[in-house]
């Protein structure tokens, strides 16, 4: 079912914000959903790689880099984790790279663009913190759900026959 969130904006429209439409598809999964997992982290990717590394069945991580491009905050390496790990899929305000490999897992991925330079690793980044983009506040344990036609979150679980 390619076309989800049409459906959950019209049975739950006054339940959902809508992420603004700024985000490619990357992964091999077009529909995702899960709970919230927040990190915000800027040109460094180790909280993201300490977090696919965790066990991700029914959650989708929520990376906010800043919307910088200029390091990828995933790679193959950390997807393949992430694959290995349950995770259902992961935004991230910012870059990846290894896009060709990323496609081809059973992975939800979107993000802004590629960037092939890896990030830095000093250790920073915040982990389950509110974070802002794409016009919209987004909370640790929030519901997101994503297909082709953009990213939705809610604060409680959405009801659908599909889910």
């Amino acid at each position: 079912m390619l076309d989800l969130l049409p459906d959950l904006c019209d049975e739950h429209g006054d339940k959902v914000t809508i992420l603004a439409p700024l985000f490619r598809d990357y992964g091999g999964e077009d529909v995702f959903w899960g709970q919230v997992v927040t990190v915000r982290c800027y040109e460094d990717n180790s909280r993201v790689r300490e977090l696919v590394a965790t066990p991700g069945t029914g959650k989708v991580l929520v990376v906010d880099g800043g919307g910088m491009l200029r390091r990828a905050l995933m790679g193959d390496q950390l997807a393949e984790t992430a694959v290995a790990n349950g995770w259902e899929g992961v935004v991230i305000n910012g870059a990846i790279r290894d896009a060709g490999a990323i496609g081809g897992m059973g992975l939800g991925v979107k993000a802004l663009a590629t960037c092939p330079m890896k990030t830095e690793k000093r250790g920073q980044g915040d982990v389950d913190v509110p974070v802002t983009f794409a016009s919209a506040t987004i909370y640790p344990g929030d519901y997101l759900y994503a297909d082709i036609n953009g990213i939705l979150v809610a604060r409680e679980p959405l009801s659908h026959p599909q889910l």
